[in-house]
Parts: structure tokens; sequence; C-alpha cells
């Protein structure tokens, strides 16, 4: 998903370095020669309408994708407390990535060695960029508007923020939830965005390889909401009170549109109408349908019956692993990678957490988090081409696996500070739990005062 923004002066730059590389007499029958003027990169309206449409598609997991399905997942009296959650946090996100956060992700690089790690503040606001602005592709001659790629990756970062939440719903004050989400897209989400996808990113500039976000949007939402769930606290009456799903139809619903709308989140960040956006649909299609019925048939093996929640689990988990990979694996070994995530996702959520005790609420670590280290680490492998992969013939699988472990660990252990300094910085402005009496009585009252059944 790399940027560059074009400027009018990049050809003639090009033109000029070519022209010192040539021998002296060939330089010279050049000046002689009628000079030719060098092709100017123009939009291409097929791709732009592409990512007009995956733009909206991406949009579509926020609300209502994921709003349905973390809402089908509490009880029936905290419903829309997390429905509003999700849209108000994206739409906070949204406005703070046009003051800023596009500025920092992918704007003009600031001096020294902390381009690595984060761009200025050279586009706050939006500066400079007007209708006719371009945004490269990853084809050379070939551009999209950059309000376009402003938008699309403003969805990233509005749904990032929000699949935090899934960790803390129930009982974290609507205020405490716009603080965190603030302070947390600043200070985590945009540096950690700019070193994968932007060319001056440490670990873009390292080959890293993360085509649609294993890294920038699951490890980072699922290892900050581990921290954030255990600064929080668990709910009251966990785990010895039940506390199913209220809906698993709306869970199911919210499932298949955040297949749908991934479709947009995988093969749009091709950036292009092309072959690597149809390798990215495949594989959104075929390791989302492996991790589906591999999550029921783990149930199956541990002696459950396969259970919609489940198969909607699943989905999910494959869509996470594949995310990395959608461009950078063959379909095959897509449905390895869905299969491999799905089952460890499982265990993750059914053994791992009740023995450690953490309460994460929708198991965003367990989906989001371990799926997202799977799918980050296993792309390394995948994008083999004797797996069927895109990788060159001389692709050397050990040193990309490293750089790949290098790229996880620092997103792991940048989270986690970010998320600590993030949840005290709302606890202190806000206070972080709602009171034990709203928290009994349901946040869709206490917090919004209204109910979503009468």
């Amino acid at each position: 998903m790399k940027h560059v923004t074009k400027l009018a002066t990049g050809a003639t730059g090009l033109g000029l370095t070519l022209f010192a590389a040539l021998p002296a007499w060939a330089q010279d029958a050049a000046l002689q020669a009628p000079a030719a003027a060098a092709p100017a990169a123009t939009v291409n309206k097929g791709d732009t309408a592409w990512m007009l449409t995956s733009t909206v598609l991406v949009m579509m997991m926020i609300l209502p994708g994921l709003a349905l399905f973390y809402g089908g997942l509490t009880r029936a009296k905290n419903m829309l407390s997390t429905m509003t959650q999700i849209g108000a946090a994206a739409c906070l996100a949204m406005l703070i990535w046009v003051m800023y956060g596009y500025s920092l992700a992918f704007g003009p690089d600031v001096s020294g060695g902390a381009s690595n790690f984060i761009s200025g503040l050279g586009k706050a606001f939006l500066k400079g960029v007007t209708p006719a602005s371009q945004a490269a592709t990853f084809t050379a001659g070939v551009e999209i508007p950059e309000y376009v790629f402003i938008c699309f990756q403003m969805t990233f970062a509005a749904i990032t923020a929000a699949l935090v939440l899934g960790s803390v719903v129930e009982r974290m004050k609507f205020s405490a939830v716009m603080a965190f989400v603030a302070v947390w897209l600043t200070i985590v989400y945009f540096p950690i965005a700019h070193m994968v996808w932007a060319s001056s990113g440490l670990f873009f500039k390292a080959g890293a390889l993360d085509f649609a976000g294993g890294t920038v949007v699951h490890i980072n939402a699922g290892v900050s909401a581990l921290v954030a769930s255990l600064i929080l606290g668990k709910r009251m009456g966990y785990p010895t009170t039940p506390m199913p799903p209220h809906s698993l139809t709306l869970t199911g619903v919210g499932t298949g549109l955040l297949w749908v709308g991934w479709f947009g989140f995988n093969a749009g960040s091709a950036l292009e109408a092309n072959g690597s956006a149809g390798l990215a649909m495949i594989n959104t299609f075929v390791a989302t349908a492996s991790g589906g019925l591999f999550w029921m048939l783990a149930e199956r093996l541990a002696g459950h019956k396969g259970s919609a929640l489940g198969f909607c689990s699943g989905i999910v988990a494959g869509l996470v692993a594949v995310t990395p990979a959608a461009g950078n694996s063959g379909p095959f070994g897509a449905i390895v990678l869905g299969a491999i995530a799905s089952v460890v996702c499982f265990y993750a959520v059914s053994v791992l957490k009740p023995k450690l005790g953490y309460d994460d609420a929708l198991d965003a670590f367990g989906v989001h988090g371990i799926g997202g280290m799977i799918g980050a680490i296993g792309t390394a492998v995948v994008y083999a081409p004797s797996l069927g992969g895109p990788g060159a013939a001389d692709y050397a699988m050990g040193s990309k696996l490293l750089v790949q472990l290098g790229a996880v660990a620092t997103t792991i252990v940048w989270a986690s500070i970010g998320t600590v300094v993030a949840m005290y910085v709302a606890k202190a402005i806000t206070g972080l739990r709602v009171a034990p009496e709203v928290e009994q009585e349901g946040l869709d009252l206490g917090e919004h005062g209204e109910r979503a059944y009468n």
C-alpha cells in the first residue's frame, strides 16, 4: 500500500538523472535531437472508480458491519451503547485523520531519522491537496486522485480504532472511549501506519509484507484491546455470571457485511483494478471459507457442537489472517493460512483466555491479535513461489521471516506502550468505568438514556 504524492517536477528530475548517466557522446546526440516530452502521469478512471467503491465497502464494514457484529455479541442492555461507541469512534477518527492524521502517516517526511517512524505536519488540514492532486499507485504513470486515497486510508484508521473497543464494551464510559480514541490514534495508529505503508517508513524500507493491514490494523487493534481490557478490569460478574450474546442473528448479519466489505479492504489495497486486486479477491473468498469451516471443525474435535457463533468467529479469523497475505499468497496458501489461524484462534478464546482470566469481552485480542500475528508471520511463508505465492524465483524465506517478526514485535511493543498511555490519559480526563449501578442497569440507559428494545 505504498503512497507517494507526485510532484510536478518529478518527471523532469528523472529525466536529468537518466541524462547524466549517458556517456558523453550520447549526451551530445541527445542535445542535438528534438526534445521529447516525458509522458505525464495520468489519473486512471477505472482505478479511481474501483477505489471509490472499495472505500465505501470498507465504510460498510464499520457501519453497519462491525456495529451489528459486536452489538449482537453483547447483552441486550448494552446493544445500543456498543453500536454508538463504534460509530462515534469512527466519526472521531475521520475528523482527526483529515486534521493531522493523514499528514502524520503519509505527509512530507521530517528531517533526520524521524521519518522512519512518522511524517510531518506539512499536510495538516489537508494543506495543498486539491481535486487535481494525485497519489501514486503501484504502476508507474498510473495514479488516482489524492482525495480518494485519503478517504480510503481514512476508513482504515476508523475501523482500527473501532476494533479495539471490542474488549472494553459493557463497562467503559462513552466519554472515556472518545478520549482514548483521540490519543490512541495519534500515538499508536498513525506511527505504525507510517512505518509499514509509507515509502519512508522503517518497515516499508525493510521490505515488510503487509498488503492490507495485518500489523497496522489487526495486531495493532488486538494487542491494544488486550492491554485496555487489563487496565479497565473485568465486567461485574465475569466469569461466573453467564453473559451469552443477546442476538446471534444480528451477529450473523454483521459477519456477512464484514465479509463483503472486506473485499474493498483487501482487494482495494492493490490501489488499482488489476490482477493483484483479483488475487486479493480470490484469497479473501477462500481463506475466509476455510476459516469458517475449520473453526466449527475445531469445536467438534473439542467435543462441542459446531455453532453459529463459531462459524462467525471463524469467518472473521480467516479474514484477519489473509489480510496481510491477500496479494502476497496463492489461493491454496491462503486456504491453509485461514485454516491454521481459525484453529489457533479457537483455542486462544476457548482455552487461553479462561486460563489467564482476562476479560476481552468480544475476543478482539483472541481473533484480531492472534489471527493478525499468524497472518503476518505466515505471509512470509505463503509468499514463496514454491508454495504458489507471487515471490521472485530467488525469494529468501528466512530473511523475510526475520523482517516480518521484527514488524510484529515492534507493533506489539508500540501498541502496548501507547495503549497504556492512552488509557491513563482518558482516565485522568474522564475516568474510565461507568458507576456500578450503571453497569448493572446497562449502558444503553445509563449512558445514552434509551433502550435497544421496547
